[in-house]
């Protein structure tokens, strides 16, 4: 085989046998990330549904649970997830240029303050629960008067426990990103994993950016 033979292969070895080349791979692969998407979005829809119909049922109650909350960590998290939005943009823009060691060094970054975000949440959730703000009938903080304080933070911790999951669960993907990359399966003719972790990444993002203001910021 010459070298040329070889390197065609290398580039399209990717493509299964269902489809008839890489591109109609890619936009099915990508179409198919959307439609999950879209169900993510319903899926944390009933969450915010909940948070709107209980607001309205107690708005003082979500006053006062407020400030409980540390909006300064909630304000760096924000900024933390932010960045990673534009270094995963990063990456898959090194990938679509063959700089595999972009691709990688983004992927570290993108990691890096992911876990950041897991951390500072970690210290959130250890703070509120030694002080016995827990979810349902494990409440026990006696420092809100409301009857129904435990609802709101059954709501928090439901609405910031589930985006934690989704959060670990992109850490994974990249990091399988990372050691795939490492093996050189990505260039500039296939980055489709790189393209939908992306997008997948981007939600996850998105959906903080609105649980913030609803929950630190209501005061």
């Amino acid at each position: 085989m010459s070298d040329t033979s070889a390197v065609t292969e290398h580039k399209t070895d990717h493509i299964q046998h269902h489809f008839v080349d890489s591109d109609q791979q890619f936009e099915s692969s990508k179409m198919g990330m959307w439609i999950f998407l879209v169900t993510e979005i319903l899926f944390f829809g009933g969450l915010f549904a909940a948070y709107i119909v209980y607001r309205a049922w107690y708005p003082e109650l979500y006053l006062e649970a407020s400030t409980q909350l540390n909006a300064f960590w909630g304000t760096v998290n924000t900024a933390v997830l932010i960045g990673s939005s534009l270094t995963v943009a990063m990456a898959i823009r090194s990938a679509q240029l063959n700089q595999i060691k972009g691709l990688i060094i983004n992927l570290y970054i993108t990691i890096g303050l992911a876990i950041t975000f897991m951390v500072i949440k970690y210290f959130e959730y250890a703070e509120k629960l030694e002080k016995g703000i827990a979810p349902g009938r494990y409440y026990t903080y006696d420092g809100l008067e409301h009857e129904k304080a435990n609802i709101f933070f059954s709501i928090y911790y439901m609405m910031t426990g589930l985006h934690g999951i989704h959060v670990v669960i992109g850490i994974g993907l990249m990091i399988w990103l990372v050691v795939k990359a490492k093996k050189k399966v990505f260039h500039s003719g296939y980055y489709t994993p790189v393209e939908i972790t992306g997008l997948y990444w981007h939600l996850v993002d998105v959906i903080w950016i609105f649980l913030f203001p609803l929950l630190y910021l209501i005061d």
